[in-house]
């Protein structure tokens, strides 16, 4: 299994956010599952996909050419894609993944992890989404979550198809027991 890890090229102020990312690597490396990620060795970023190397697992990088400076690509991966845009980028880190991760990160992390979140609910995207929701990280959006529940703008039985953990037996069992939710109908 491909699972696409979306995250901060920074590491963040909190150790438990390394920690985490050590957790989640170690954890794909185990399973024999393929790491799918942004491809930079800053940050987070560059701690899972060096966590999954030295457990012996194989990680696939995907960059845009205009950030392999910036975000300082990881030349010792499995396999690595160079890509002309963002747009490419997110394309194939879906396109290559069975299941999507965001560890702690910025808005990029944010905006990545939201996209495919919104792509499950029209049918283009069959696969599980999970907030690694390290010490409560992403509790104000598992929160923002629940409100569109509230207010209509998102059914309950599509709110559980997104899962907020950290805690690696209860990713493991949520992405194994995973149906897609209902084609939306209007």
């Amino acid at each position: 299994m491909n699972i696409t890890v979306y995250c901060g090229a920074a590491l963040g102020t909190q150790e438990s956010f390394y920690k985490s990312a050590v957790e989640l690597g170690t954890w794909i490396a185990k399973r024999n599952d393929t790491l799918v990620y942004g491809g930079g060795k800053a940050g987070l970023m560059g701690v899972v996909a060096d966590t999954v190397l030295q457990s012996g697992g194989k990680v696939i990088g995907i960059i845009p050419e205009f950030l392999q400076k910036r975000e300082l690509v990881h030349t010792g991966l499995s396999e690595i894609f160079v890509v002309q845009s963002m747009m490419e980028r997110k394309k194939l880190m879906i396109e290559k993944g069975n299941a999507y991760i965001a560890l702690p990160g910025g808005p990029g992390t944010l905006e990545e992890i939201s996209e495919v979140i919104s792509w499950a609910r029209i049918g283009q995207n069959d696969n599980p989404c999970i907030l690694f929701n390290q010490d409560g990280y992403y509790e104000p959006l598992k929160e923002m979550y629940d409100l569109m529940v509230q207010n209509g703008f998102l059914t309950q039985s599509d709110r559980e198809k997104i899962l907020f953990s950290a805690n690696l037996a209860e990713i493991e069992q949520f992405i194994e027991n995973y149906v897609p939710p209902a084609v939306r109908q209007y």
